[in-house]
């Protein structure tokens, strides 16, 4: 059965970091571009960073330059690396396959705030 299971997530002051992690089983996250995906309070789920097969990445603009997007292939692992969070991070965070999306997990949740 494929799964994926996202970790990681917490709660932060404004300024402060976390690094998310997508755990995958039954499937080799390598083979597929993979996106991180968050989904606020009453809002949809947002597209936030992709990284393609080939380690090309993309952010969306409220996250670039702040969060970083990583394999780790040695371990069937997506990483999202979180600096400078503000109040409007949070979120609830999911990874999926980028083009081929599978049913979504349960994420976790990423809270700012003073």
């Amino acid at each position: 059965q494929v799964m994926l299971v996202e970790s990681g997530g917490g709660s932060v002051q404004p300024g402060g970091s976390l690094t998310l992690g997508c755990a995958a089983s039954g499937i080799i996250l390598s083979s597929y571009a993979m996106g991180w995906y968050r989904q606020a309070p009453g809002k949809e789920r947002d597209l936030v960073a992709v990284i393609t097969i080939g380690g090309t990445t993309h952010y969306e603009v409220p996250v670039k330059g702040r969060f970083t997007i990583s394999r780790d292939s040695a371990n069937n692992t997506v990483w999202l690396q979180m600096n400078s969070l503000k109040p409007e991070d949070t979120a609830v965070y999911y990874c999926n396959l980028y083009s081929y999306p599978l049913p979504w997990g349960q994420g976790t949740q990423v809270t700012v705030s003073s």
